[in-house]
């Protein structure tokens, strides 16, 4: 999904910068306006945004339904690390509400599960660590689409304010966690990269994992048992070899070797790091990601969910 949206968000406005191209994905991705890319974000945030509050506001309603509780749901799970418990904690939902909760939202079209690849610990015979007893694998829930998911990041906690028309709250929110609200939206576009760039190898599952003890961006698994790590980051310098370190240290931590690793960054490479890159560790950088993009037809285009 996430793909053909970014495709048909290209194919509308043909932007000519990666780097801007996926930050402006980041918000209006999914939506299906056209929207003037020649405008600095901000001032478009608040002309296509903002002043359409209200129609914005009863479409989504449309599909989430007018309950405080949902709104609170999502919020947490796009503020914070997408696993349902925590979710269900900070909105203040028992299991019993928040699963039913977010089996409406799926319903709806507005989320979708992704399932933890953590083993389970073996219960049998032993007596476990408090902290591992009590430990429960979470799976987590993703956005449909980025404009969703930065509706319900930066809108929807600040919907009093923007109902008079007071924007300076939302901005000033905004100024300071637009760069790190990317990363998710930029782990996305890189796993769709990942399974591009390999298929060759025959991957048969790829995506984010997460334990009790890391958490890894991207892994992947190929049919003959191969094993991809991969790591992204939007930073506005580069990436050097300690960010492969701790990569590597995370990688011992739960005990496996990586058959292949993979960097992708918005900002590109030092000098070290790129002297290293071969087959089994590769680097891309947000120009890079214009081979998602190649060919694109009108078939591309696909449509948003707000009329």
């Amino acid at each position: 999904m996430i793909k053909q949206q970014f495709r048909s968000f290209q194919f509308r406005h043909m932007f000519n910068d990666m780097e801007t191209l996926i930050e402006y994905f980041c918000i209006f991705g999914g939506l299906g306006w056209n929207i003037d890319i020649e405008l600095p974000l901000e001032e478009l945030i608040e002309n296509e945004i903002l002043t359409n509050f209200e129609h914005l506001h009863n479409q989504i309603l449309s599909l989430t339904t007018d309950e405080p509780q949902y709104a609170k749901l999502l919020s947490s799970l796009a503020r914070g690390d997408r696993r349902i418990f925590s979710a269900f904690n900070k909105s203040g939902h028992t299991n019993m509400s928040g699963g039913l909760s977010l089996k409406h939202l799926q319903n709806t079209g507005v989320l979708e599960a992704e399932y933890s690849r953590e083993e389970p610990q073996n219960r049998e015979g032993q007596k476990l660590k408090r902290e591992v007893a009590r430990h429960r694998i979470s799976h987590k829930m993703r956005f449909t689409s980025p404009f969703l998911r930065f509706w319900f990041y930066f809108i929807s906690p600040m919907r009093k304010e923007i109902e008079v028309g007071n924007y300076e709250k939302f901005l000033e929110n905004f100024r300071q966690h637009f760069q790190a609200f990317i990363g998710y939206t930029f782990e996305e576009l890189s796993n769709e990269m990942m399974k591009m760039k390999l298929s060759s190898l025959q991957l048969i599952d790829s995506g984010s994992y997460w334990d009790r003890h890391v958490e890894i961006d991207l892994l992947a698994r190929t049919l003959d048992e191969k094993l991809i790590i991969g790591e992204c980051k939007w930073k506005n310098h580069k990436i050097n070899k300690k960010e492969l370190n701790k990569l590597l240290e995370k990688c011992e931590k739960i005990e496996i070797k990586a058959n292949y690793i993979m960097f992708f960054a918005k900002r590109g490479f030092s000098k070290e790091l790129l002297s290293m890159q071969n087959r089994e560790l590769q680097l891309f950088s947000s120009d890079n990601f214009e081979d998602l993009l190649h060919q694109l037809t009108p078939d591309d285009l696909i449509l948003g969910f707000i009329k």
